[in-house]
């Protein structure tokens, strides 16, 4: 039992993470409609950036702490001032295109944020140290054989996650900003005929993207190093949005969950029997069911079309 219950939760936190950098694919998708591929390489730049300001900082104010707050400012500035320069040169020109016209920018735009990432921060491998502890601990010796094996640092991103996500979904059903950004997925053209200011609205939820990219590129840094390999993270949260529903917050939270669970418990008692690496595909296969028969996912929006 308590080997299961390890498994459980470090399925449920490993799908914290996911769902973490699936909601940067469903913020951008809410605001305007397309799937937006740039994401991973978001979460690239974002911990090149964390970093490499984070050795500048502590070295220059002699305490890691200082160091790292203030590196992490810079870096939120630095994400902010990446998705006002998106709005400027290619979201603007393209408002009122079609959705493949976007699909495609948000490809350029990957590529240029790549390049972007090793031109202003190098190419090498770098640590991220934001303290976390990272002795495991055994907790409930008294009540399963051999107790429990959390580790802190996973327990911390759970929370830091969480709580990044209540944040979020509190914006979009409660805010002012979160209901203009529904009305600009709806139609962009009657978005703007009601004074919605378009090109506003994409900054703030590119910048919002782009903080919540920060977040994942620190934990997924912390734990993996900032190298080149961490845009393909992005990958293993496609699944995610597909199960929850490229519309759905709430979606994203719960196929992140659904998803680290499945992969680890399945790893676990199916991988001795088929040979392992159940972990690999688990998610591409349960996507692929969901694509079959409810092609929305669990909590996205159904389209009727009438005729």
């Amino acid at each position: 039992m308590g080997f299961f219950l390890e498994t459980f939760l470090g399925g449920l936190m490993t799908g914290l993470l996911y769902a973490l950098i699936g909601l940067g694919f469903v913020l951008i998708f809410k605001a305007s409609g397309v799937f937006n591929f740039a994401q991973g390489a978001m979460v690239l730049v974002a911990a090149l950036a964390m970093a490499r300001f984070s050795g500048w900082a502590t070295e220059a104010l002699g305490s890691m702490v200082l160091g790292n707050v203030l590196a992490f400012l810079m870096s939120v500035a630095f994400m902010i001032a990446v998705a006002i320069v998106i709005e400027r040169l290619v979201l603007r020109h393209l408002v009122n295109q079609e959705l493949t016209t976007l699909l495609m920018a948000t490809l350029g735009i990957t590529y240029v944020l790549d390049g972007l990432g090793q031109m202003v921060f190098g190419s090498s491998v770098y640590t991220i140290d934001v303290g976390m502890p990272k002795e495991p601990l055994f907790l409930f010796e008294g009540v399963f054989e051999g107790g429990m094996l959390i580790n802190p640092d996973d327990l911390i991103a759970a929370g830091v996650a969480a709580t990044l996500v209540a944040t979020l979904a509190l914006l979009f059903q409660y805010t002012k900003v979160g209901r203009a950004l529904r009305a600009v997925a709806d139609d962009h053209q009657a978005a703007q005929s009601v004074g919605i200011p378009l090109g506003r609205i994409w900054v703030v939820v590119w910048a919002v993207a782009g903080i919540v990219a920060l977040v994942a590129g620190i934990v997924w840094g912390s734990k993996l190093g900032v190298q080149f390999s961490l845009s393909t993270v992005a990958l293993r949260a496609l699944p995610v949005v597909i199960l929850g529903g490229l519309t759905s917050v709430p979606g994203a939270i719960i196929g992140g969950l659904i998803i680290g669970v499945g992969e680890k418990v399945s790893e676990v008692y199916l991988g001795p029997f088929v040979g392992g690496g159940i972990e690999v595909w688990f998610a591409y296969v349960l996507a692929l069911v969901f694509l079959l028969f409810r092609p929305e996912g669990l909590f996205g929006e159904k389209h009727i079309d009438r005729v």
